[in-house]
C-alpha cells in the first residue's frame, strides 16, 4: 500500500516534468516562470511540512496521511483546469504540502515497519517511484499522440488518486497509541525539541546536505531535461518526451537491480563508485553533439544515479533517534529551503546565459557527494 502511494506520486511527477514543453507553449511561459513554478511551491511547503511531520510522530499519522491524500487529489484537478500561470502556480502550491503529508509520512511508516532493513525497503520504495516516473512520460506521450492533451492527463491522474485514496483509507492501520481528538501543545513542543536536537546532530546534517546536492542529478536534471532536448538539441516536444522516457526506463532498471545488490554490497561503497562515473558521464552528455550518442550517455546517467536517493535517505533515517521517523522529514525541510531554490536558480541562469550553459551548474551535485561522503566503514 505504501509503495502504491509512492508510485502514484512519481507518476504525477513523471507526467508533470515531461509536460513542461506542452505547458510552456499553452500558457506562454518563460524560463523564469518555469523556475518559479518549480521552486516557490516547495519553498512555501517548507513552512508547513515540518509541522505536519512533527505531528506525524506525536499525533494521529493516519489522519494526516488521509487528509494529505484528499488535498493531493484536489490539487491535481485544479492543475487540469489551469489556464494561466497564476492558476498553475496556485495548484502547485497546494500540491506540495499535500504530497508531504500523503507521501512522506507514508514513507516514514514504511521505515518504521522494519528498521533493520531500511536500505532495502528504501530501494523498493524508489523502484515503485521509478516505475511511476517511467509510465508518466509514456502516458503523456500517448495522450499527446491521440490529441488528449496534458490537461486531460492531469484530470485522469486526479481520478486515479481518488481511487488510491479509497484503498488507503480502507487498509491504512490506525496507530497503536491513544491520541486526543486534537493535537496537544505539550506533545508538539516535544516534537519541536526533538527536531532542534536532530538538526544539531552532525551526522543528520551531513545526510541532509548530501541529499539536497544529489537532487541536482535527479529531480532538478529531470525537471529541465525535456526543455533541454527541445531548446538545445532541437527535438520536438513529443521527441523530447521519448528521450526523457529513455532516462526513466533505464533508471527503473537500475533501481530494480539495486534491490538484490544491497543484499551483497554496502550502499555507501556503491554510491562512491557511481558518483565518480557520473562525474565523467555528465560532461560528456553535455558536450557530445550527436543526438544518438547523447541518448546513450543519458541512459547511462539514468542507470548510474540509481540508488542515490534510496541510500542517502536510508542513512538519514538511520541517523535519527528511534521513534522519530517523521521528524526526519521535518529536519529535511531545513536544508530543503536551499534545495527548493535550485530549480529557480537554474531557470534564472538559463534565461540569462541559455539552458545549455546553465546545465553545467548541475555538476555541483556529484562533486558535493564525492567530497562529502564518509571515507570510512562506519
Amino acid at each position: 500500500m505504501y509503495l502504491l502511494i509512492e508510485f502514484l506520486d512519481e507518476l504525477v511527477y513523471g507526467v508533470g516534468e515531461a509536460a513542461w514543453p506542452f505547458i510552456r507553449a499553452d500558457l506562454r511561459l518563460n524560463y523564469v516562470q518555469i523556475g518559479l513554478a518549480l521552486s516557490l511551491p516547495g519553498l512555501l511547503a517548507n513552512f508547513i511540512e515540518p509541522f505536519l511531520a512533527i505531528l506525524g510522530d506525536v499525533w494521529k499519522r493516519r489522519v494526516l496521511i488521509l487528509f494529505g491524500g484528499l488535498v493531493f487529489t484536489f490539487s491535481l484537478l485544479l492543475t487540469s483546469f489551469s489556464f494561466s500561470f497564476v492558476f498553475l502556480l496556485s495548484s502547485f502550491i497546494l500540491f506540495n504540502p499535500a504530497s508531504g503529508a500523503f507521501v512522506s509520512l507514508s514513507q516514514a511508516s514504511l521505515m518504521d515497519s522494519d528498521p533493520a532493513r531500511r536500505e532495502q525497503n528504501m530501494a523498493r520504495w524508489t523502484f515503485a517511484g521509478s516505475l511511476g516516473v517511467v509510465i508518466g512520460p509514456l502516458l503523456l506521450g500517448g495522450a499527446a499522440y491521440i490529441g488528449f492533451g496534458w490537461r486531460g492527463v492531469f484530470a485522469s491522474l486526479a481520478a486515479l488518486a481518488a481511487i488510491v485514496l479509497i484503498i488507503v483509507w480502507r487498509r491504512l492501520p490506525a496507530s497503536n497509541r491513544d491520541h486526543p481528538p486534537l493535537p496537544r501543545w505539550s506533545d508538539f513542543k516535544t516534537g519541536l525539541r526533538n527536531t532542534y536536537h536532530a538538526i544539531r546532530n552532525k551526522s543528520v546534517l551531513r545526510w541532509l546536505i548530501l541529499l539536497e546536492f544529489s537532487d541536482l542529478m535527479l529531480d532538478v536534471l529531470y525537471s529541465f531535461l525535456a526543455l533541454y532536448f527541445v531548446d538545445v538539441d532541437g527535438l520536438s516536444p513529443v521527441q523530447a518526451v521519448l528521450a526523457v522516457t529513455i532516462w526513466a526506463v533505464v533508471g527503473l532498471f537500475g533501481d530494480f537491480l539495486l534491490i538484490p545488490l544491497l543484499e551483497k554490497v554496502r550502499g555507501l561503497d556503491y554510491l562512491r563508485v557511481s558518483v565518480i562515473i557520473e562525474l565523467i558521464l555528465f560532461p560528456a552528455f553535455l558536450l557530445v553533439p550527436n543526438i544518438f550518442l547523447k541518448l546513450i550517455l543519458l541512459a547511462l546517467l539514468g542507470f548510474f544515479n540509481s540508488g542515490w536517493y534510496a541510500i542517502l535517505q536510508a542513512k538519514l533515517y538511520e541517523s535519527m533517534p528511534e521513534g522519530l521517523s517523521s521528524t526526519a522529514i521535518a529536519v529535511g525541510n531545513v536544508t530543503g529551503f536551499f534545495g527548493k531554490l535550485l530549480p529557480f536558480g537554474l531557470g534564472l541562469a538559463a534565461q540569462a546565459f541559455g539552458l545549455g550553459a546553465a546545465m553545467w551548474l548541475l555538476l555541483a551535485g556529484p562533486i558535493a557527494l564525492f567530497v562529502g561522503l564518509p571515507r570510512n566503514h562506519d
